[in-house]
């Protein structure tokens, strides 16, 4: 069979039975080269959109749930409907002592100040944080460092900025770490830049213990964010989570509007789901189309079966047996797909390329660097190979069913 591959007379009688009808031949490998295209393109594109949410989500601990309190939507134990609720520290504590499964409880607080350096200033959003942030959420640092243990114990006047900040109170290329800002007219000192924040919308990072003495929070924190254990349901922590709460603070355990929640873990696998429904649909579609494509290559060498049937009586009569006839037939199925199949490959590949330069560039990229693994394309291939042979089996048959008296008569 390999010594039949490399023989020049196969590759002459493939090369002469396309040839024949050239129009025929191109529509039909029209079919299977969209198919492998479309497949190509689909998967990059699903590749490129999960990496855009992976790159969202970087490094953040996406089996979290962030919970801030609202007001009471029902009377209980003497207060009243509507009553204000207030988280505290003393809460997050509880929570991390008493809720299975929790891995992190990280408080925040945050509120608008106007930040002045030098002649610049502007309003942003200034949170108070602990070092602990940076587990859930990694800062990505540009310069400098991030807050650490002392700065919370010793209540420092330091900061850290996002870069739009820098922006916008900097000269470019101009040095932050060690400079000096002003919030609400309190000097501190940046100690690091980072790059945007995903989630919170801060632009500046102080110690907690500072954020509470400079707005007189006391106790009070304006949200917190619980993350789980890999091997606990976030849905669950969070169900827990507000139980305890509305037993700690009184009220009524059915009220579900006395505290806010976002649950990323259950978004995320919203998005994880969607992803792999997407890739499924992208694989069904794509071969689906490839049969029909294949299914058409088909077609058209039964056609051209019939149209040589008194070339294959010739054939038979001078001594080519029943598998040698099959073989060669099968072989033109085969090149026919792969061909249209490789056509497909290298058009889907600079499809890829023109989403990538247009959608995958720049911070608000929707589809990043769509691609397609070698693995993918190889599998592809190895379907068309498969199909190829396959639908090449039915005309390689309906040739031998032929005597070869019968077909030496075919007019």
């Amino acid at each position: 069979m390999i010594k039949f591959l490399f023989e020049r007379d196969t590759w002459q009688e493939v090369m002469d039975s396309m040839g024949k009808n050239k129009l025929r031949t191109g529509v039909t490998m029209i079919g299977v080269w969209w198919g492998i295209l479309l497949l190509i393109a689909l998967l990059g594109c699903a590749r490129g959109m999960e990496n855009s949410f992976n790159k969202f989500f970087g490094d953040f601990a996406t089996n979290s749930v962030f919970i801030w309190g609202q007001s009471t939507s029902r009377p209980f134990q003497g207060f009243q409907e509507g009553r204000r609720v207030e988280l505290t520290l003393s809460d997050a504590k509880r929570i991390e002592e008493n809720i299975q499964g929790v891995k992190f409880v990280v408080p925040r607080n945050q509120n608008q100040a106007q930040v002045i350096r030098g002649t610049q200033s502007a309003g942003f959003s200034i949170a108070g944080d602990f070092p602990l942030l940076d587990q859930v959420q990694k800062k990505k640092l540009i310069h400098g460092r991030f807050l650490n243990t002392s700065d919370i114990e010793d209540k420092r006047k330091v900061a850290v900025i996002t870069i739009d900040t820098y922006e916008q109170l900097f000269e470019k290329d101009e040095q932050a770490v060690g400079e000096i800002i002003k919030i609400n007219n309190s000097n501190f000192t940046v100690i690091g830049v980072i790059e945007e924040d995903q989630f919170g919308n801060s632009n500046v990072h102080i110690p907690f213990s500072t954020f509470q003495q400079m707005y007189n929070f006391g106790e009070r924190i304006g949200w917190l964010m619980v993350t789980g254990k890999s091997e606990y349901s976030i849905k669950q922590i969070e169900s827990d989570t507000k139980l305890l709460l509305r037993n700690m603070n009184n009220i009524h355990p059915k009220d579900q509007r006395a505290f806010g929640s976002f649950n990323l873990g259950k978004e995320f696998e919203k998005l994880t789901g969607f992803l792999t429904g997407m890739q499924f649909l992208t694989w069904f579609v794509g071969i689906a189309t490839l049969i029909a494509g294949v299914f058409a290559i088909g077609n058209i060498l039964l056609i051209t079966v019939k149209e040589r049937t008194k070339e294959i009586g010739v054939r038979r009569a001078l001594g080519a047996t029943p598998f040698e006839i099959k073989r060669q037939i099968v072989t033109e199925a085969v090149f026919l797909t792969m061909i249209s199949g490789l056509l497909g490959i290298i058009t889907g590949g600079w499809i890829l390329i023109a989403i990538d330069s247009i959608f995958g560039q720049g911070v608000d990229a929707t589809l990043v660097n769509a691609s397609v693994s070698i693995s993918v394309v190889f599998l592809a291939l190895t379907i068309l190979v498969i199909l190829g042979t396959l639908i090449g089996l039915i005309p390689a048959f309906k040739a031998t069913s032929v005597r070869p008296i019968q077909a030496l008569r075919e007019e």
